[in-house]
């Protein structure tokens, strides 16, 4: 399914793209705006100074995300979240991406972050941070998977239940859970990169 997911967002950017206007901006152009200015916004209050540079990833993983989250609504779908294995590859590359850059921007530097100003406190520091660091990992998919996964078995057990009018409330909620679950996703990945590369400002 998450394949899928990918090849829409393909089509979806190839779509913008060749429609680009600045006098007669059509619908999908207007959408495309408003996301991009909303994560333009957050990451310039979180990460500050240099902020323009992570706006396209940040972009496309809460992209990703939400019709992850949100592809389940359509008959026939499985909502993509909802496996464990795509929130996960999506927390994989976010902890090797801000991770990366914080050692772009700060070098070697960067690993004086996880030991601390205490020079004899640094083995300790060094095994907490690293821990610390992998437990974003893991905070990141179980929140993500079993939110999606919690809200599929609920609308699936009342679409069962009352295949008719009442399952159409907890698909809006099941919208809901994925537009706060592709925020949270993506603000936790915007204040990693800001720890990741602070020393630049």
């Amino acid at each position: 399914m998450q394949l899928l997911v990918f090849v829409l967002l393909i089509l979806f950017f190839a779509i913008v793209r060749a429609r680009l206007s600045v006098d007669n901006p059509g619908p999908l152009q207007h959408v495309a705006e408003s996301l991009n200015s909303f994560i333009v916004n957050q990451s310039h209050e979180v990460i500050g100074h240099g902020y323009e540079r992570y706006v396209g990833y940040l972009t496309v993983l809460g992209l990703f995300i939400l019709v992850g989250c949100l592809i389940g609504l359509i008959p026939g779908f499985e909502t993509a979240t909802a496996s464990p294995s795509v929130p996960l590859g999506c927390a994989l590359v976010t902890w090797f991406y801000y991770h990366f850059q914080g050692v772009r921007l700060n070098g070697f530097g960067y690993i004086r972050n996880f030991i601390g100003p205490v020079w004899w406190l640094a083995p300790l520091m060094f095994v907490i941070e690293v821990c610390s660091h992998l437990a974003r990992v893991l905070s990141l998919t179980i929140r993500l998977f079993a939110n999606m996964f919690a809200s599929d078995m609920v609308t699936l057990v009342f679409f069962t239940l009352f295949p008719i009018g009442i399952p159409i409330i907890f698909m809006l909620l099941h919208a809901g859970v994925a537009l706060i679950q592709t925020y949270i996703f993506v603000l936790l990945a915007t204040v990693y990169i800001g720890e990741a590369v602070a020393h630049e400002h």
